[in-house]
């Protein structure tokens, strides 16, 4: 799934969140899906304009989320880019995030005054830890990759195409039954 409005930093508009959700929900039984975004950017999360009009408290956020989380097979946040806002929820929800060096990584919902999706704070803390997840959406700080990865939060910097390298991730998972992928994900 590729996130394909460069032009905009691939912010996130409510119709893109509905269809986003929709195809998340159609391929719950999915051996391995990507997330990724088109150009320098994965997703500056919510389009500003339309946060202003609610998008910033939509329940589409969550409901991505759960969605991303509810896939069987195996799913991989292939940050291309900056990984920002509301876009934050469906990087957490997945089970591995890679990243090119140059990302970085912030969830600014002390500056603008909203509350994080309801999953992400639980799904920050299992990665990082509680204090480094106040760092986050408390202290609002952007993250480079290398720090990223250091706490946890992403799982592996990669030079090159990052999409290739999540496809290689998925080489294993590809060859083996659904149902066995599905069994090892529930074990985990």
């Amino acid at each position: 799934m590729t996130i394909d409005r460069p032009e905009k930093a691939n912010s996130l508009t409510p119709e893109m969140l509905e269809t986003l959700c929709n195809i998340v929900e159609k391929i719950q039984k999915a051996q391995s899906v990507i997330l990724t975004g088109t150009g320098a950017v994965f997703s500056a999360g919510a389009d500003l304009e339309a946060a202003r009009k609610g998008l910033g408290v939509s329940p589409l956020w969550e409901r991505l989320s759960a969605g991303v989380a509810a896939v069987q097979g195996l799913t991989i946040a292939a940050l291309n880019g900056t990984l920002a806002g509301g876009a934050m929820g469906m990087a957490l929800a997945c089970d591995l995030r890679i990243a090119v060096p140059d990302a970085r990584l912030f969830y600014p919902v002390m500056r603008l005054g909203f509350l994080p999706q309801p999953s992400d704070p639980g799904r920050l803390v299992a990665l990082v830890g509680p204090a480094r997840a106040k760092l986050i959406l408390m202290g609002g700080q952007r993250i480079t990759a290398q720090e990223a990865l250091w706490f946890g939060l992403i799982d592996r910097i990669v030079d090159g195409d990052v999409v290739d390298a999540a496809l290689m991730l998925t080489t294993d998972v590809m060859a083996a039954e659904t149902t066995h992928v599905a069994a090892i994900k529930r074990m985990i």
